[in-house]
């Protein structure tokens, strides 16, 4: 298994939306430029993964999964509670930290695993047999929609958490940690909130 970097930012375009201090200033609908408050719906545009700000009715526009550009994705966040990964299992991923997501890309037919760094989403090359040995292992990864649906591990230290998360979830921890990473290891603060956005989580 070999890690490559996207070689293009665009699909991490509206990460600062999720971390950024607020200002006052009005959000407005990608799409139809219509104000939206700062809670709202995403879209996804499936080719390059882009996610764009939506209002209500862009949205529903997209709930539809045969529109092949574009996907609503769904506000969603379960602690999966029974979820069995062991050690030697995730250790033969590679992924280099503890934190990553993986989610099925319809458009290329396979699984893929990222997982966050200072520089943005680095993607993993997941050998498709070890995904589906873990599903053996968890019907449940049968049931998650693709593009839209991630399933998001945390095993930073002593924590063995999963979640089955809406996909821009993962993102907006993405963008926490490009934002936040300070030095090589990146500094207290970054790790307080992780830990924070986990906490969140949890309490969803």
């Amino acid at each position: 298994m070999s890690t490559v970097t996207p070689t293009t930012s665009k699909p991490w375009t509206t990460l600062r939306k999720f971390v950024r201090t607020p200002v006052q200033r009005i959000e407005r609908c990608e799409l139809c430029g219509a104000p939206i408050p700062p809670e709202h719906d995403h879209v996804i545009e499936l080719n390059n993964r882009q996610l764009q700000c939506s209002c209500m009715a862009c949205a529903i526009l997209f709930c539809d999964q045969g529109n092949q550009r574009f996907r609503r994705v769904p506000r969603r966040c379960d602690v999966l509670h029974d979820f069995r990964l062991d050690d030697s299992t995730w250790e033969s991923f590679l992924i280099p930290i503890n934190l990553a997501f993986f989610f099925r890309h319809s458009a290329h037919e396979r699984v893929v695993a990222m997982y966050p760094s200072p520089a943005g989403a680095t993607e993993s090359l997941l050998e498709l047999d070890t995904w589906d040995e873990l599903g053996e292992a968890n019907p449940i990864l049968r049931q998650f929609a693709p593009d839209i649906e991630a399933l998001l591990v945390n095993r930073v230290g002593s924590s063995r958490d999963y979640y089955r998360v809406s996909i821009d979830r993962c993102y907006e921890l993405v963008g926490l940690i490009r934002l936040r990473w300070r030095g090589l290891s990146g500094g207290n603060t970054v790790w307080e909130e992780i830990a924070k956005f986990f906490q969140k989580l949890q309490a969803a």
